[in-house]
């Protein structure tokens, strides 16, 4: 606090020369809290047209365990087909109950993006949270020398 008590309080009420700074933080920390709740909400709503990825691959795993999306919706862990309700169920076994398991999710291109979620939603509600997508390695530009 800005205020003071003085030990020689009299009759007469000393002017005080000290800036109450109280108000001026309570404003700092009202904007902090908004700019901290509208930061995250504000890259919701933009568009983005997605580049493919460049980046350097990571190290695979021995046994790597592919869940794939076909244009036609159909689920496919590693070669078999399976059911979207069988999926916790096969993964379990592909995988000995190991939740801890990454599982590579490929998708065709003519996919919808909700479908793909849709996949997602199930590998996370059978508890297989490290979930890996699949894309196709583009060569990396040097800067400057794509279109204008």
């Amino acid at each position: 606090m800005a205020g003071g008590i003085r030990q020689n309080a009299g009759e007469d009420l000393a002017e005080n020369h000290e800036i109450n700074v109280t108000p001026f933080i309570d404003v700092m920390l009202v904007l902090l809290i908004i700019f901290m709740v509208a930061a995250p909400l504000s890259t919701v709503d933009i568009n983005v047209d997605l580049p493919a990825s460049s980046a350097a691959q990571a190290p695979r795993p021995d046994e790597p365990v592919y869940v794939t999306l076909r244009a036609n919706l159909d689920l496919s862990l590693g070669d078999e087909t399976v059911a979207r309700d069988g999926l916790g169920g096969a993964l379990d076994n592909l995988t000995a109950n190991d939740r801890e398991t990454r599982i590579f999710l490929r998708a065709d291109q003519s996919v919808d993006y909700g479908e793909l979620m849709g996949v997602m939603n199930l590998l996370r509600a059978a508890g297989y949270l490290k979930i890996a997508l699949v894309g196709l390695e583009t060569p990396l530009e040097p800067v400057g020398t794509s279109g204008p």
